[in-house]
């Protein structure tokens, strides 16, 4: 093959290798800085671009998507002088890529290392025990402070979360003998207050059995003297019909002898049974004046009616 076929090969080949790479696509959410002969002339947004061919070229690819940075652990000093290892992960994203590209070298670095700063001096200001329950604080802090330092970098922290505070082991020992303290403690306490609620129920219960059995025999004595009140009148309204019927009857024709012939039987029944049961008995002087105890029955009968 003469020589000048293979050179115009070569050439064909260069120039469209050339042309090939004066189009570039960027992808969605990225950002191409092109440099114009060592110098920034333009941000490439997504879409098909066309450059000029050996003048132009990407000098920097920049992603614009929200990105998570591990921090890695670093020492920290507390308040109470107590060594602890801390470690986060912070998120950013670009939102200007030509700041991120000439205002300085390494973003993700600096941006680290400023985090890592920031985490230092916020766990310097406290206790160790508040060091636990101030994270939410202490994330914000961090954004704060890193979000100003990074303006001028054309970054945007959206915000810092706290992975892991690890103190010593000693301290670790200690604070689990401390919550053990703390759980037997209000193991002890609960303990106690069940005791004492339920010997507050069983007196209470007994306070109520009591009075149960008060009422009880309050209303069982009220029954039994209502019981009996009614049985007095009972027998009293039987003994004023019984009265009444006797008084009737005395007012009948011979009604009256009756009367004197009833007590003239009583009068010798219950004088000849005082007779059988006492050895000494007193005779009346007159033992046949049967009528004379009769008569004096009816005048009581009749002074009566």
């Amino acid at each position: 093959m003469p020589i000048e076929s293979v050179l115009m090969y070569i050439l064909i080949a260069t120039i469209a290798l050339a042309l090939i790479k004066c189009f570039v696509i960027v992808p969605q959410k990225t950002a191409y800085i092109i440099e114009f002969f060592g110098k920034y002339r333009r941000t490439l947004d997504a879409g098909l671009h066309f450059l000029i061919p050996f003048v132009e070229k990407i000098a920097y690819r920049h992603t614009l998507k929200e990105q998570a940075i591990d921090v890695p652990p670093q020492e920290c000093i507390t308040k109470d002088n107590i060594a602890v290892s801390v470690d986060g992960i912070l998120y950013m994203q670009v939102v200007d890529p030509v700041k991120a590209s000439y205002g300085i070298g390494n973003y993700l670095f600096a941006t680290t290392q400023l985090a890592q700063t920031t985490m230092r001096s916020e766990m310097g200001k406290l206790d160790l025990d508040r060091s636990f329950e101030e994270r939410t604080s202490i994330n914000q802090a961090i954004v704060t402070a890193v979000d100003k330092a990074s303006d001028p970098w054309g970054i945007k922290v959206t915000r810092y979360e706290i992975k892991n505070i690890t103190p010593p082991r000693t301290i670790r020992d200690a604070m689990e003998k401390q919550m053990r303290a703390e759980r037997e403690k209000r193991a002890m306490i609960a303990e106690s207050e069940g005791e004492r609620q339920a010997k507050i129920n069983r007196a209470e219960g007994e306070r109520q059995e009591a009075i149960a059995l008060s009422e009880g025999e309050r209303m069982r004595k009220i029954n039994e003297a209502e019981g009996k009140a009614k049985e007095i009148t009972l027998v009293a309204e039987a003994q004023a019909a019984g009265i009444m019927k006797v008084a009737e009857a005395i007012k009948s024709q011979g009604g009256m002898e009756s009367v004197n012939m009833q007590l003239a039987q009583q009068y010798i029944s219950q004088f000849g049974n005082l007779a059988k049961t006492n050895n000494t008995m007193i005779i009346p002087s007159n033992l046949a004046d049967v009528a004379g105890v009769l008569k004096a029955c009816a005048s009581v009968i009749k002074e009566v009616k």
